[in-house]
């Protein structure tokens, strides 16, 4: 008897520690925070995703995987169940689920986030949830288009392979040829170039800075002259005022005009009948003195015996000799 009470105690002994062990471990895995559940729909799957997976909006940890399992209002559809702690910011109208993959295990979790426009709300499924739209996965929407991706890229495998083929390549040969004879005359024209740049260029170039100062001297001269003209403007536009104002050049040669005519009239009235008579007067004296002069010149004697008939000299016509005296 007294081994079984040995036995007995030991026994209740261990059932009250693994009952204290067992409260104490509730104890430390006790969750006070308050959760909010939602669902959300989709028709993906869902490969690696559990029940009791994280929940997390914008990276951090906010909640779990309450339930997985299927959508009764929507056939073929996948219903998740999750509970998000209230105080994290989720809005059905903004907020959106996606599946995430931690790294290369491929374990799945729920990422939430956070729409750049309003969206519209879901209705309620029969459990009186509010639900949150789900959206492809990067992963899934690549395996959706893996397909699409291998048909183009055989696609374009079976271009290349036609691209490749004799006729092409034989083309293809002929055109680096000519690719090389091109590349041959652009060395050339090259070469003719750097010779032509060298010859010609090079020496223009160098009388460059010359033909540069003497263009400078140029403008100089021609702004010189300029400045000289609108000296001589301003010079000529002062000597027209002058002439222009009263009492100046021109109304002292209107002036003068005015007395020239003046005594051209008078001139022309007394002086010049005066002077026409004068005139008259020593032309008839000098008609009167050429007369004089020449009856002197045709007979000298005149001036001694007169201005009587002379006779004919021995010689002369007319002349006859004196009759002898008896």
């Amino acid at each position: 008897m007294e081994n079984k009470s040995h036995a007995m105690a030991a026994g209740l002994f261990v059932v009250v520690v693994a009952c204290l062990l067992a409260g104490l471990a509730m104890w430390l895995t006790r969750d006070r925070n308050q959760y909010v559940q939602y669902e959300m729909s989709t028709k993906d799957a869902i490969s690696g995703l559990q029940p009791q997976a994280t929940v997390r909006y914008k990276g951090v940890s906010v909640g779990k995987v309450t339930r997985i399992g299927f959508d009764a209002q929507n056939s073929g559809n996948v219903l998740i169940r999750i509970a998000v702690d209230s105080d994290a910011p989720i809005s059905p109208e903004t907020t959106f689920a996606q599946l995430g993959y931690q790294g290369v295990t491929g374990i799945a979790h729920i990422q939430l986030d956070d729409s750049d426009s309003k969206q519209a709300a879901l209705p309620e499924g029969p459990s009186g949830l509010a639900r949150l739209p789900m959206r492809s996965s990067p992963l899934t929407v690549l395996a959706d288009q893996s397909l699409l991706i291998m048909g183009r890229v055989d696609e374009a495998t079976r271009r290349v392979n036609e691209l490749l083929n004799g006729d092409n390549q034989r083309r293809f040969s002929a055109a680096l040829e000519d690719i090389a004879g091109a590349a041959k005359g652009v060395n050339t024209l090259t070469q003719s170039l750097n010779r032509t740049v060298t010859e010609h260029v090079a020496p223009a170039m160098a009388q460059l800075p010359e033909l540069t100062g003497d263009a400078r001297r140029s403008m100089q001269a021609m702004v010189k002259v300029g400045e000289e003209t609108g000296h001589l403007a301003q010079d000529m536009r002062a000597l027209t005022e002058r002439m222009q104002k009263p009492g100046g050049a021109l109304d002292q040669l209107e002036h003068g005009s005015q007395s020239l005519a003046f005594a051209a009239d008078r001139l022309g009235r007394s002086t010049l009948p005066t002077v026409s008579q004068a005139a008259g007067d020593v032309s008839r004296a000098a008609r009167s003195m050429g007369q004089a002069a020449s009856g002197i010149t045709n007979n000298p004697q005149s001036l001694i015996f007169g201005d009587g008939q002379m006779r004919p000299g021995p010689g002369e016509p007319g002349f006859a000799p004196p009759a002898a005296s008896r």
